[in-house]
């Protein structure tokens, strides 16, 4: 699976993969010292979404996906649709 170049595509692909199966989607994120690079990787098994960074301003923005997951994981589903 080649890896997504926008973030904010592979945000909503992530959240989208976790919504269609909360029980199977798992979130997975690498740093790798050698390359100084960010990986991250969301998959349920049968789709599979991944996005890699150098940059350090992605810090952030992975933060607020992580806490978006963790919301969405939980809360009952009536509370995730805002």
């Amino acid at each position: 699976m080649p890896y997504i170049p926008s973030w904010d595509e592979f945000v909503r692909a992530a959240e989208e993969i976790y919504q269609a199966n909360p029980y199977k989607a798992r979130y997975v994120v690498k740093y790798r010292h050698c390359q100084s690079k960010l990986e991250l990787k969301v998959t349920d098994d049968i789709q599979c979404v991944k996005y890699r960074t150098d940059q350090a301003q992605d810090i952030k923005r992975l933060e607020k996906l992580n806490n978006s997951l963790m919301r969405m994981m939980v809360s009952k589903p009536s509370e995730i649709k805002q």
